[in-house]
């Protein structure tokens, strides 16, 4: 038994694990610290009027849902995903939010785009591409599909950096490594895109850093912990014990104010050339 990331794998997994990444994916949405960071760099997509937009690797389709209901976006959106049930559960929720008009949502794989050239006005990558097979080959195929001048708008984190605190140092290190190695194909792919863009011809415009942090009490930190943190044991990357003992440690914490937890996240936006 290994550990996999299971959003890579996610055409693998079994109902009650998609239930619980479909569930992740929606409080993630709705969670103000994460909320933020996706209203950050959409108010600097300037988009037209008439703007087409792609979501590659919607999930469930927060993003774009998110996008259409802004008020200084007019333009329709895509998203594309490859796990059938998360497209259906964006169709669902798209429809219980009176949006369906203005977004489409497709099964597809993001290394093999299925779009003509220069399709899209701008596309959107927002945490897929530390959870795909081969990154460079999603770079590529999101600057084949983004017409000349449109814009790339890459978000992530960067997991070396996630961190809970826990009393046992040692074992608290192996842990925050263990969530990383068991949540993130790339943890660490975000370092590499001011490398690998230019390759593509996209050039980066603007770029945000944003410590990501929940003290005292958890939201964001705590859906995270108690999604991933049984991957952890059944990929057998640590005991099973030991982990439910930490994640027990976790939720005392955050009952009695002295929880900590944060990770970096980054944003590219970029133009295609």
């Amino acid at each position: 038994m290994s550990a996999r990331d299971p959003h890579r794998f996610s055409n693998q997994l079994d109902e009650a694990t998609i239930k619980r990444l479909i569930d992740r994916l929606e409080s993630r949405a709705k969670d103000a610290v994460f909320t933020k960071l996706f209203d950050r760099y959409a108010a600097k997509l300037a988009l037209p009027a008439s703007a087409q937009v792609l979501e590659a690797g919607c999930g469930t389709g927060a993003v774009v849902r998110a996008l259409v209901r802004r008020a200084d976006f007019s333009g329709t959106a895509v998203g594309v995903d490859q796990s059938p049930a998360f497209i259906e559960a964006a169709q669902r929720f798209s429809e219980e939010e009176g949006v369906s008009e203005r977004v489409e949502f497709k099964v597809g794989d993001a290394h093999k785009l299925d779009f003509a050239d220069k399709s899209f006005d701008a596309v959107i990558v927002h945490t897929l591409i530390s959870h795909v097979t081969d990154p460079i080959a999603v770079l590529k195929e999101v600057a084949r599909v983004v017409r000349q001048g449109g814009v790339v708008a890459i978000f992530d984190g960067d997991y070396a950096s996630l961190t809970y605190a826990f009393p046992d140092r040692d074992f608290g290190r192996q842990m925050n490594e263990a969530l990383a190695t068991a949540t993130f194909n790339n943890p660490l792919v975000m370092r590499d895109l001011p490398r690998l863009l230019p390759e593509m011809g996209v050039t980066i415009t603007e770029w945000f850093a944003d410590v990501v942090a929940e003290i005292g009490t958890g939201s964001y930190f705590k859906s995270f912990a108690e999604t991933y943190a049984p991957f952890v044991a059944s990929g057998g990357l640590l005991p099973p014990e030991k982990v439910d003992d930490w994640l027990a440690a976790q939720n005392r914490a955050m009952g009695d104010g002295t929880f900590f937890a944060s990770c970096n996240y980054y944003t590219y936006l970029a133009k295609r050339i």
